[in-house]
Protein backbone atom coordinates (compact mmCIF):
# COMPACT_ATOMS: atom_id res chain seq x y z
CA UNK A 1 0.00 0.00 0.00
CA UNK A 2 1.14 3.53 -0.81
CA UNK A 3 0.64 6.49 1.48
CA UNK A 4 -2.08 8.77 0.11
CA UNK A 5 -0.68 12.08 -1.06
CA UNK A 6 -2.28 15.22 0.37
CA UNK A 7 -2.26 17.77 -2.44
CA UNK A 8 -0.04 20.73 -1.54
CA UNK A 9 1.00 22.22 -4.88
CA UNK A 10 0.76 25.98 -5.37
CA UNK A 11 -1.06 27.42 -8.41
CA UNK A 12 1.52 30.23 -8.44
CA UNK A 13 4.91 29.59 -10.02
CA UNK A 14 6.40 33.02 -9.31
CA UNK A 15 4.85 35.67 -7.07
CA UNK A 16 6.11 39.17 -7.86
CA UNK A 17 3.46 40.95 -5.78
CA UNK A 18 0.00 39.99 -4.48
CA UNK A 19 -1.47 41.40 -7.68
CA UNK A 20 1.22 40.30 -10.14
CA UNK A 21 1.84 36.57 -10.29
CA UNK A 22 2.93 33.96 -12.82
CA UNK A 23 0.44 31.12 -12.48
CA UNK A 24 0.69 27.58 -13.81
CA UNK A 25 -2.70 27.95 -15.49
CA UNK A 26 -1.56 30.92 -17.55
CA UNK A 27 1.71 29.17 -18.32
CA UNK A 28 -0.27 26.16 -19.55
CA UNK A 29 -2.15 28.35 -22.03
CA UNK A 30 1.08 29.97 -23.20
CA UNK A 31 2.76 26.59 -23.64
CA UNK A 32 -0.23 25.27 -25.56
CA UNK A 33 -0.18 28.17 -28.00
CA UNK A 34 3.59 28.03 -28.56
CA UNK A 35 3.67 24.26 -29.09
CA UNK A 36 0.56 24.44 -31.27
CA UNK A 37 2.06 27.13 -33.50
CA UNK A 38 5.31 25.19 -33.84
CA UNK A 39 3.58 21.92 -34.79
CA UNK A 40 1.26 23.64 -37.26
CA UNK A 41 4.30 25.17 -38.91
CA UNK A 42 5.84 21.68 -39.13
CA UNK A 43 2.68 20.41 -40.83
CA UNK A 44 2.65 23.40 -43.19
CA UNK A 45 6.25 22.77 -44.24
CA UNK A 46 5.32 19.16 -45.02
CA UNK A 47 2.30 20.41 -47.01
CA UNK A 48 -0.08 18.78 -44.55
CA UNK A 49 -2.02 21.96 -43.75
CA UNK A 50 -3.87 24.52 -45.84
CA UNK A 51 -1.94 27.56 -44.61
CA UNK A 52 1.65 28.27 -45.73
CA UNK A 53 4.68 28.02 -43.41
CA UNK A 54 4.97 31.03 -41.14
CA UNK A 55 1.24 31.68 -40.92
CA UNK A 56 0.68 29.50 -37.85
CA UNK A 57 1.70 32.15 -35.32
CA UNK A 58 -0.90 34.72 -36.38
CA UNK A 59 -3.54 32.01 -36.71
CA UNK A 60 -2.92 30.60 -33.22
CA UNK A 61 -2.89 34.06 -31.65
CA UNK A 62 -6.27 34.90 -33.18
CA UNK A 63 -7.65 31.44 -32.32
CA UNK A 64 -6.57 31.91 -28.70
CA UNK A 65 -8.45 35.18 -28.32
CA UNK A 66 -11.57 34.67 -30.41
CA UNK A 67 -11.92 30.92 -30.05
CA UNK A 68 -10.47 29.59 -26.81
CA UNK A 69 -10.90 32.52 -24.41
CA UNK A 70 -14.20 33.97 -25.64
CA UNK A 71 -15.74 30.60 -26.46
CA UNK A 72 -14.49 28.94 -23.29
CA UNK A 73 -15.66 31.76 -21.03
CA UNK A 74 -19.07 32.15 -22.69
CA UNK A 75 -19.55 28.39 -22.56
CA UNK A 76 -18.84 28.36 -18.83
CA UNK A 77 -21.06 31.32 -18.01
CA UNK A 78 -24.01 30.28 -20.19
CA UNK A 79 -23.99 26.59 -19.22
CA UNK A 80 -22.21 25.83 -15.95
CA UNK A 81 -22.53 29.12 -14.05
CA UNK A 82 -26.12 29.79 -15.13
CA UNK A 83 -27.29 26.26 -14.30
CA UNK A 84 -25.89 26.65 -10.78
CA UNK A 85 -26.72 30.29 -10.02
CA UNK A 86 -29.34 31.41 -12.52
CA UNK A 87 -29.34 34.40 -14.85
CA UNK A 88 -29.07 37.12 -12.20
CA UNK A 89 -25.45 37.81 -13.15
CA UNK A 90 -26.64 39.34 -16.44
CA UNK A 91 -28.37 42.19 -14.60
CA UNK A 92 -26.20 42.37 -11.47
CA UNK A 93 -22.73 42.04 -12.98
CA UNK A 94 -22.73 41.54 -16.78
CA UNK A 95 -18.97 42.23 -16.88
CA UNK A 96 -18.48 38.91 -15.06
CA UNK A 97 -18.29 37.29 -18.48
CA UNK A 98 -14.88 38.98 -18.94
CA UNK A 99 -13.48 38.10 -15.49
CA UNK A 100 -11.48 35.07 -16.60
CA UNK A 101 -9.02 35.54 -13.72
CA UNK A 102 -11.77 34.58 -11.27
CA UNK A 103 -11.89 31.10 -12.81
CA UNK A 104 -14.37 29.36 -15.04
CA UNK A 105 -13.59 28.09 -18.53
CA UNK A 106 -15.48 25.35 -20.37
CA UNK A 107 -13.59 23.10 -22.79
CA UNK A 108 -16.76 22.39 -24.79
CA UNK A 109 -17.33 26.13 -25.12
CA UNK A 110 -13.76 26.64 -26.26
CA UNK A 111 -14.14 23.93 -28.90
CA UNK A 112 -17.37 25.50 -30.20
CA UNK A 113 -15.67 28.88 -30.23
CA UNK A 114 -12.85 27.46 -32.34
CA UNK A 115 -15.34 25.93 -34.79
CA UNK A 116 -16.92 29.35 -35.36
CA UNK A 117 -13.56 31.14 -35.49
CA UNK A 118 -12.06 28.76 -38.06
CA UNK A 119 -15.13 29.16 -40.29
CA UNK A 120 -14.73 32.95 -40.31
CA UNK A 121 -10.96 32.73 -40.74
CA UNK A 122 -11.23 30.25 -43.62
CA UNK A 123 -13.65 32.55 -45.46
CA UNK A 124 -11.31 35.49 -44.98
CA UNK A 125 -8.24 33.59 -46.19
CA UNK A 126 -10.16 31.72 -48.92
CA UNK A 127 -9.03 28.27 -47.76
CA UNK A 128 -10.81 25.05 -46.91
CA UNK A 129 -12.64 25.39 -43.59
CA UNK A 130 -12.44 21.68 -42.93
CA UNK A 131 -8.78 21.59 -43.94
CA UNK A 132 -8.00 24.51 -41.64
CA UNK A 133 -9.79 22.82 -38.76
CA UNK A 134 -8.00 19.53 -39.37
CA UNK A 135 -4.65 21.08 -38.58
CA UNK A 136 -5.96 22.80 -35.48
CA UNK A 137 -7.56 19.58 -34.23
CA UNK A 138 -4.29 17.68 -34.59
CA UNK A 139 -2.40 20.01 -32.23
CA UNK A 140 -5.24 20.98 -29.86
CA UNK A 141 -4.98 17.85 -27.67
CA UNK A 142 -1.62 19.02 -26.38
CA UNK A 143 -3.28 22.22 -25.21
CA UNK A 144 -5.87 20.11 -23.44
CA UNK A 145 -3.05 18.14 -21.81
CA UNK A 146 -1.35 21.28 -20.51
CA UNK A 147 -4.69 22.54 -19.21
CA UNK A 148 -5.44 19.34 -17.30
CA UNK A 149 -1.97 19.38 -15.74
CA UNK A 150 -2.66 22.93 -14.57
CA UNK A 151 -6.00 21.74 -13.13
CA UNK A 152 -4.12 19.13 -11.11
CA UNK A 153 -1.54 21.63 -9.87
CA UNK A 154 -4.38 23.95 -8.84
CA UNK A 155 -6.09 21.08 -7.00
CA UNK A 156 -9.36 21.70 -8.87
CA UNK A 157 -11.75 19.57 -10.94
CA UNK A 158 -10.65 16.55 -8.93
CA UNK A 159 -12.10 13.05 -9.00
CA UNK A 160 -14.65 11.10 -7.06
CA UNK A 161 -13.83 9.38 -3.79
CA UNK A 162 -12.19 5.97 -3.98
CA UNK A 163 -10.72 3.33 -1.72
CA UNK A 164 -9.43 1.06 -4.46
CA UNK A 165 -6.45 2.83 -6.05
CA UNK A 166 -2.98 3.24 -4.57
CA UNK A 167 -2.42 6.54 -6.41
CA UNK A 168 -5.42 8.31 -4.88
CA UNK A 169 -4.95 11.92 -3.81
CA UNK A 170 -6.54 13.90 -1.01
CA UNK A 171 -7.52 17.36 -2.25
CA UNK A 172 -7.91 20.01 0.50
CA UNK A 173 -10.38 22.02 -1.61
CA UNK A 174 -12.92 19.28 -1.00
CA UNK A 175 -13.26 20.70 2.53
CA UNK A 176 -15.24 23.64 1.18
CA UNK A 177 -16.46 22.31 -2.17
CA UNK A 178 -17.75 18.85 -1.21
CA UNK A 179 -18.70 19.01 2.50
CA UNK A 180 -22.00 17.16 2.10
CA UNK A 181 -20.62 14.43 -0.12
CA UNK A 182 -17.79 13.62 2.26
CA UNK A 183 -19.29 14.55 5.61
CA UNK A 184 -16.27 16.75 6.25
CA UNK A 185 -15.96 19.34 9.00
CA UNK A 186 -14.19 22.50 7.90
CA UNK A 187 -13.95 23.99 11.37
CA UNK A 188 -12.37 20.83 12.81
CA UNK A 189 -9.84 20.69 9.98
CA UNK A 190 -8.93 24.35 10.52
CA UNK A 191 -8.46 23.73 14.24
CA UNK A 192 -6.18 20.79 13.49
CA UNK A 193 -4.19 22.94 11.06
CA UNK A 194 -3.87 25.70 13.64
CA UNK A 195 -2.51 23.26 16.17
CA UNK A 196 0.14 22.08 13.71
CA UNK A 197 1.36 25.51 12.62
CA UNK A 198 2.71 28.40 14.65
CA UNK A 199 2.13 30.68 11.67
CA UNK A 200 -1.59 29.92 11.66
CA UNK A 201 -1.85 30.16 15.46
CA UNK A 202 -0.39 33.66 15.30
CA UNK A 203 -2.54 34.66 12.31
CA UNK A 204 -5.82 33.53 13.83
CA UNK A 205 -5.03 34.35 17.49
CA UNK A 206 -6.82 31.19 18.64
CA UNK A 207 -10.10 32.33 17.03
CA UNK A 208 -10.69 30.36 13.87
CA UNK A 209 -13.40 31.65 11.55
CA UNK A 210 -14.71 28.60 9.64
CA UNK A 211 -14.98 30.48 6.37
CA UNK A 212 -13.38 30.60 2.92
CA UNK A 213 -10.85 33.28 3.90
CA UNK A 214 -9.46 31.17 6.75
CA UNK A 215 -9.38 28.16 4.44
CA UNK A 216 -7.36 30.00 1.79
CA UNK A 217 -4.95 31.18 4.48
CA UNK A 218 -4.57 27.59 5.63
CA UNK A 219 -3.84 26.46 2.06
CA UNK A 220 -1.06 29.03 1.71
CA UNK A 221 0.64 27.74 4.85
CA UNK A 222 -0.01 24.07 4.05
CA UNK A 223 1.99 24.37 0.82
CA UNK A 224 5.23 24.97 2.75
CA UNK A 225 4.48 23.25 6.07
CA UNK A 226 4.12 19.45 5.78
CA UNK A 227 2.83 19.34 9.36
CA UNK A 228 -0.37 21.06 8.23
CA UNK A 229 -0.93 18.47 5.50
CA UNK A 230 -0.53 15.74 8.09
CA UNK A 231 -2.95 17.48 10.44
CA UNK A 232 -5.78 17.86 7.91
CA UNK A 233 -5.23 14.48 6.25
CA UNK A 234 -7.76 12.65 8.49
CA UNK A 235 -10.51 15.08 7.40
CA UNK A 236 -10.05 14.31 3.70
CA UNK A 237 -11.13 11.33 1.67
CA UNK A 238 -8.94 9.81 -1.09
CA UNK A 239 -10.00 10.73 -4.61
CA UNK A 240 -9.15 9.82 -8.17
CA UNK A 241 -6.67 12.27 -9.72
CA UNK A 242 -9.06 12.53 -12.65
CA UNK A 243 -7.23 15.55 -14.07
CA UNK A 244 -4.33 13.21 -14.87
CA UNK A 245 -6.67 10.65 -16.44
CA UNK A 246 -8.18 13.32 -18.68
CA UNK A 247 -4.79 14.74 -19.56
CA UNK A 248 -3.49 11.36 -20.69
CA UNK A 249 -6.65 10.44 -22.63
CA UNK A 250 -7.90 13.74 -24.07
CA UNK A 251 -4.35 15.03 -24.41
CA UNK A 252 -1.58 12.54 -25.09
CA UNK A 253 -3.61 9.61 -26.45
CA UNK A 254 -5.78 11.81 -28.68
CA UNK A 255 -2.76 13.69 -30.03
CA UNK A 256 -0.98 10.41 -30.84
CA UNK A 257 -4.02 9.13 -32.76
CA UNK A 258 -4.51 12.29 -34.81
CA UNK A 259 -0.80 12.84 -35.50
CA UNK A 260 -0.52 9.25 -36.73
CA UNK A 261 -3.50 9.66 -39.08
CA UNK A 262 -2.32 13.06 -40.34
CA UNK A 263 1.24 11.93 -41.12
CA UNK A 264 0.53 8.38 -42.29
CA UNK A 265 -2.53 9.18 -44.39
CA UNK A 266 -1.76 12.59 -45.90
CA UNK A 267 -4.53 12.25 -48.49
CA UNK A 268 -7.28 11.74 -45.90
CA UNK A 269 -10.32 13.83 -46.97
CA UNK A 270 -10.64 17.26 -45.39
CA UNK A 271 -12.81 17.10 -42.29
CA UNK A 272 -12.01 13.52 -41.32
CA UNK A 273 -9.42 14.57 -38.73
CA UNK A 274 -11.82 17.11 -37.27
CA UNK A 275 -14.45 14.40 -37.04
CA UNK A 276 -12.03 12.00 -35.38
CA UNK A 277 -11.07 14.70 -32.86
CA UNK A 278 -14.71 15.28 -31.93
CA UNK A 279 -15.52 11.59 -31.66
CA UNK A 280 -12.46 10.45 -29.70
CA UNK A 281 -12.49 13.50 -27.42
CA UNK A 282 -16.12 12.82 -26.59
CA UNK A 283 -15.52 9.12 -25.95
CA UNK A 284 -12.50 9.81 -23.74
CA UNK A 285 -14.40 12.53 -21.87
CA UNK A 286 -17.43 10.30 -21.29
CA UNK A 287 -15.15 7.57 -19.91
CA UNK A 288 -13.07 9.89 -17.70
CA UNK A 289 -16.18 11.58 -16.26
CA UNK A 290 -16.91 8.32 -14.43
CA UNK A 291 -13.97 9.15 -12.15
CA UNK A 292 -14.48 12.94 -11.92
CA UNK A 293 -16.49 14.66 -9.23
CA UNK A 294 -19.41 16.36 -11.04
CA UNK A 295 -18.81 20.11 -11.09
CA UNK A 296 -22.33 20.98 -12.21
CA UNK A 297 -25.87 19.65 -11.92
CA UNK A 298 -26.44 16.25 -13.44
CA UNK A 299 -28.41 15.89 -16.68
CA UNK A 300 -30.45 12.82 -15.87
CA UNK A 301 -27.96 10.05 -15.19
CA UNK A 302 -25.14 11.89 -16.98
CA UNK A 303 -22.74 14.61 -15.93
CA UNK A 304 -22.76 17.85 -17.89
CA UNK A 305 -19.52 16.81 -19.57
CA UNK A 306 -20.97 13.50 -20.70
CA UNK A 307 -24.18 15.11 -21.93
CA UNK A 308 -22.38 17.75 -24.01
CA UNK A 309 -20.04 15.10 -25.39
CA UNK A 310 -22.96 13.31 -27.02
CA UNK A 311 -23.42 16.28 -29.35
CA UNK A 312 -19.72 16.14 -30.19
CA UNK A 313 -20.07 12.55 -31.36
CA UNK A 314 -22.90 13.58 -33.69
CA UNK A 315 -20.88 16.53 -34.98
CA UNK A 316 -17.82 14.33 -35.44
CA UNK A 317 -19.76 11.80 -37.47
CA UNK A 318 -21.08 14.63 -39.65
CA UNK A 319 -17.54 15.86 -40.35
CA UNK A 320 -16.35 12.37 -41.28
CA UNK A 321 -19.31 11.81 -43.61
CA UNK A 322 -18.94 15.25 -45.21
CA UNK A 323 -15.26 14.59 -45.78
CA UNK A 324 -16.13 11.43 -47.69
CA UNK A 325 -19.09 12.80 -49.64
CA UNK A 326 -17.88 16.38 -50.22
CA UNK A 327 -14.14 16.18 -50.93
CA UNK A 328 -12.16 19.39 -51.16
CA UNK A 329 -10.25 20.05 -54.35
CA UNK A 330 -6.54 20.86 -54.06
CA UNK A 331 -6.81 20.41 -50.33
CA UNK A 332 -3.36 21.69 -49.46
CA UNK A 333 -3.58 24.92 -51.42
CA UNK A 334 -5.37 28.19 -50.78
CA UNK A 335 -8.38 27.14 -52.80
CA UNK A 336 -12.01 27.30 -51.72
CA UNK A 337 -13.94 24.18 -50.91
CA UNK A 338 -15.84 22.46 -53.68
Amino acid sequence: MFATYVHDLSPVLIRFTDAIQLRWYGLAYLGAFLVGAWLLNVLAKRKLWVLPPGAAGDFIAAAAIFGVFIGGRLGYMLWYHTREHGWDWLSEDPLMVFKVWEGGMASHGGILGLVIFTWVYAKKKNVSWRGLGDGLCVVSPLGLFFGRMANFINGELYGRTTEGVAWAVKFPRALVEQPKAEGLNLESALMAAEGASKELSTKWSQQIPPDRIAFEQMLEVQRHEPAVSKAIEPFLLPRHPSQLYEGLLEGIALFAILWFVRTRFPKAPAGVLTGLFFIFYALFRIFAEQFREPDSKMVGMMTSGQFLSLFMIIAGAAFVVSGKLLPTKNRMTSAPEA
